[in-house]
């Protein structure tokens, strides 16, 4: 009887501690979390950097479809190296 209860009460714990922490989750926002961080933080940094390569992707993008297509010397004669 006593093993039971016992049982029942870490199972009941278990469950209000799993109820607490998705109530929590729910709250959990990454953006305010990394503002919060000093900046020699290196999730900080890495968060930074992959926004930086990706700005620097996009213009490199913009700046290639605004150029206009030059065929190389072998593909304008027509010979195959």
């Amino acid at each position: 009887m006593s093993k039971a209860l016992i049982i029942g009460g870490v199972g009941l714990g278990a469950v209000l501690l799993g109820r607490r922490l998705a109530a929590s989750c729910r709250e959990f926002d990454v953006e305010k979390m990394l503002e919060r961080m000093p900046d020699t933080a290196p999730p900080k940094w890495m968060f930074l950097n992959i926004t930086a390569i990706r700005e620097n992707t996009e213009r490199i993008l913009e700046r290639l479809e605004e150029r206009e297509y030059v065929p190389a010397p072998d593909e304008r004669e027509g010979i195959a190296t």
